[in-house]
This record gives C-alpha cells, sequence and structure tokens, in this order.
C-alpha cells in the first residue's frame, strides 16, 4: 500500500513538471531570459537621452540670439590686451650694500660738522635750525633720523605727521614724523639714497614752515678736495 502511494506521487510530480515545460515553451520564455541577460550585459542608452545629447551637442553651435538693437554691432572681446594697463612709473631707489659702507675719518666728520655750522650761521635767524651729523645708522641699514628733543619739544608737531624736506635745488621729498619717538621714519631712506648720504656728513635743517625743512648737505667728502 505504501509503494504504491509513492510511486503515485512521484508518478504526479513529473507529470507536474513535464507540463510547465511545455507551457514555458509555449509562452517562449527561455528566449526571453536569454535576451534579458543580453540586455544587461551591453546596456543602450535609451532614445530620449540620445535625443537630448544631440541637442546640446546642436546648441553649442547655435549662435546666441542677439536683441534686434544690438544685432548690428560688433560681437564684445574680452581678451586683455596690453593696451588696457596703464603703466605706472616707478621709482627706483639705488640699493646700498652694508658691505660697502663708507666710514668718515675723524678730521673728514670735524670739517663737515664745521662748514654745517658756518652755513647755519648765515642763515635768516627766524626759522630755527639745527645741525645733523649722519652716522651710519642714518644713511644706511635702519635708515632712522632721530631729531633733537630739545628742537621737537618746541617746534614740531604733537603728533605724527608729514614733514616735507626741500634741498637746495627745490626738490621736495615727503617723510613721516613720529612725534613719541622725535625722529623721520618712512621717507627718509628715499631721501638719503637718493642725495647719497654717507657716514660724516653733515645737514642743516632749517625750518621755514610748521612741517617743511629746508635741507642744506655738506660732504664728508669735502676735506680731501679741501
Amino acid at each position: 500500500m505504501g509503494t504504491t502511494e509513492t510511486m503515485s506521487y512521484e508518478e504526479q510530480r513529473r507529470r507536474r513538471l513535464e507540463e510547465n515545460k511545455k507551457k514555458l515553451e509555449q509562452l517562449n520564455l527561455p528566449h526571453l531570459s536569454v535576451a534579458l541577460r543580453d540586455t544587461a550585459a551591453s546596456p543602450k542608452t535609451s532614445p530620449a537621452k540620445q535625443i537630448k545629447r544631440k541637442m546640446s551637442r546642436d546648441a553649442s553651435l547655435t549662435p546666441v540670439r542677439r536683441s534686434v538693437r544690438v544685432a548690428s554691432l560688433p560681437e564684445p572681446n574680452y581678451r586683455e590686451v596690453a593696451s588696457d594697463f596703464v603703466a605706472r612709473p616707478r621709482r627706483v631707489l639705488k640699493r646700498r650694500g652694508l658691505d660697502n659702507r663708507v666710514y668718515a675719518s675723524d678730521e673728514a666728520r670735524e670739517y663737515a660738522q664745521t662748514k654745517a655750522e658756518e652755513v647755519e650761521a648765515g642763515l635768516d635767524p627766524k626759522f630755527p635750525s639745527f645741525v645733523k651729523p649722519m652716522l651710519q645708522s642714518h644713511t644706511t641699514g635702519g635708515f632712522w633720523l632721530g631729531l633733537p628733543i630739545m628742537f621737537c619739544n618746541k617746534h614740531l608737531p604733537k603728533c605724527d605727521a608729514t614733514i616735507t624736506l626741500i634741498d637746495e635745488n627745490g626738490d621736495e621729498s615727503d617723510t613721516t614724523y613720529l612725534a613719541h619717538k622725535r625722529g623721520l621714519s618712512a621717507g627718509w631712506r628715499g631721501f638719503s639714497i637718493n642725495h647719497e648720504l654717507v657716514d660724516g656728513d653733515a645737514v642743516v635743517f632749517q625750518l621755514i614752515k610748521p612741517t617743511t625743512f629746508k635741507v642744506y648737505i655738506i660732504r664728508a667728502s669735502g676735506y680731501d678736495s679741501s
């Protein structure tokens, strides 16, 4: 009895498998599965994407539409050319190396100091003045010019200001006066280099206006000429 039932079950299972196979063949499902597998292996761009890509390429070749008002005008050119830039004159200062320092002898230093005092004595006394002997710190390196404290307290501004230096040729140079340090900072370097000041020279400063000095330079090198 058990064996007959088992064979009957196996027979029924075999028949169902055969029926399912026939149905799959009728629906052509094996061929569809193969086609789907091939499509997944080599995907193709959808027609909508192909049209969009073609339109983008064509758009790059399409001229930009311009209004009637500007259609007759030439196309703008934004490329920079040399004429678009204005060349600004640049002030060139001579560089003075520390290895080329000039040290004045005591005799040359005294000569310049004496000559400067003689020049000061011949100036109009209504304008305050003083003589400043040049040192290395004034003409090389730091380029800081400290002024006499008593003169600053009495005649110069109490706050930072621009002080103009006028040389014997009438050329003007602006410098920055630092009231709390009582000296000339920015601008003095350019004045010193342009006038080739060196250690041992003596400079006479005559205050002709509240913030303007007339400057007279006495060269220590004049000692050798004398």
